[in-house]
């Protein structure tokens, strides 16, 4: 059904026909323009207490982190966080192209699939696309490279993420999405879906026992690369 169709429909369920010129203009505004909410001042850091914020508030939310300086290195992070925790070397990894340049074939026991997640994974990684100091969350927009799939089957959810990525508070990251997606025929356009993630699914619905793994991952990992001078006071190696 196309878009006008079920447009149409709504407007015959409501017994409205088009919107009169005015409140089109009114709406094209809005929607141009978009308001921004108020950004909290605590999420306004410089970058190292920044990124050292996100990395706490993944923390508090039960979820961990490992830092490494360079791609290079993520294969050794993802290799020892699974024995680590007595998981599978066999995982889903997200088709981006950041993670097929890594050379993964240093630890020959992982073993990759690119592509979506299956309900048999037991391990998934992605891409991370941003972040939010200001509550830790992930931004996980979907797109062929980074399926939405990887974020929800998984008992583990890997994340690699790079510092230069961490914004200070949603808005921003918001403002991220909307200027890197655009094109000539709209002038901008979003995923089908973007996900949120502040560590790993729980729930306490049932007698407020706090139950991880609920609705998702019962684990997550964000690998985060210090690309970050500025955030690390180095300079970035990958």
């Amino acid at each position: 059904m196309s878009r006008e169709a079920i447009l149409g429909a709504i407007r015959r369920g409501l017994k409205r026909g088009p919107l009169p010129d005015d409140q089109q203009l009114a709406l094209r505004a809005r929607l141009s323009a978009h308001p921004r909410h108020l950004i909290p001042a605590r999420s306004q850091l410089p970058r190292p207490e920044q990124v050292g914020l996100f990395v706490r508030n993944v923390e508090k939310e039960f979820g961990t982190v490992a830092r490494v300086a360079s791609l290079a290195d993520v294969p050794a992070a993802v290799a020892d966080y699974l024995a680590a925790n007595n998981l599978p070397t066999d995982f889903a990894i997200a088709p981006h192209p950041e993670l097929q340049r890594i050379d993964w074939s240093q630890r020959p026991m992982l073993a990759l699939r690119p592509g979506r997640a299956e309900a048999s994974d037991l391990v998934c990684l992605t891409h991370g696309y941003a972040a939010v100091a200001e509550t830790g969350t992930l931004m996980l927009p979907a797109t062929a490279q980074r399926p939405t799939t990887l974020n929800l089957l998984g008992d583990t959810a890997i994340v690699v993420l790079r510092a230069s990525r961490i914004v200070g508070a949603m808005e921003e990251a918001w403002d991220l999405l909307r200027a890197e997606h655009r094109d000539d025929a709209t002038g901008g356009f979003m995923p089908r879906n973007v996900m949120w993630v502040t560590g790993p699914s729980r729930s306490a619905d049932i007698e407020s026992t706090l139950e991880l793994g609920a609705h998702g991952p019962r684990r997550l990992h964000v690998v985060l690369l210090d690309d970050d001078q500025t955030a690390t006071g180095q300079a970035a190696t990958g």
